[in-house]
């Protein structure tokens, strides 16, 4: 509960025009300390729940153990992490190239389903709050690769899970 609390509030902030992303390259030692603020934790504690939840419990767990054999006692880079999800999942899926999006993004997606008869289509675009006009910029170049998790008639949530990656701003 406490963690939903803290996610929303963070959520608040990332559907702000003023957001920044979680990660992005800095020039500065201030810009360095404005990175490490709660919305940087927040959001990259959910998208990693986020990620967890897409690969499965035990697949994630391994390219975690991947990746801390690997930087044992060394230093690392966010794309380190992603390398040991990739050589877990052995090709199947390019966390690299999922993860940046949400991590070089600013703010979220807002993702709408439409059934129509046995045909469901899912669309992205950015979630905006509240427009501030003094900081406005055109996010129409936005697009996540969002991991969709969904389950059917002929399923219960605890054997039969689908997942689809929308990597465009629309699918079926």
């Amino acid at each position: 509960e406490d963690f939903l609390t803290l996610l929303f509030k963070a959520m608040m902030k990332d559907a702000l025009n003023s957001s920044h992303p979680v990660s992005s390259a800095v020039q500065s030692s201030e810009q360095i300390e404005e990175m490490f603020d709660a919305l940087s934790y927040i959001k990259g504690a959910s998208l990693l729940l986020m990620l967890k939840h897409y690969l499965t419990k035990d697949v994630f767990q391994a390219g975690i153990e991947v990746y801390l054999s690997h930087h044992n006692y060394g230093t690392a880079q966010s794309d380190d992490l992603w390398d040991s999800m990739n050589e877990i999942t052995n090709g199947t899926l390019d966390v690299k190239k999922m993860m940046k999006t949400w991590i070089a993004h600013k703010g979220f997606p807002l993702v709408t389903v439409v059934r129509k008869g046995k045909i469901i289509s899912v669309q992205q675009e950015k979630f905006l709050y509240r427009v501030e006009p003094e900081n406005w910029t055109s996010d129409a170049s936005y697009l996540w690769h969002i991991p969709l998790t969904y389950i059917t008639n002929r399923c219960n949530i605890t054997y039969c899970t689908n997942a689809y990656l929308l990597d465009q701003k629309s699918g079926m």
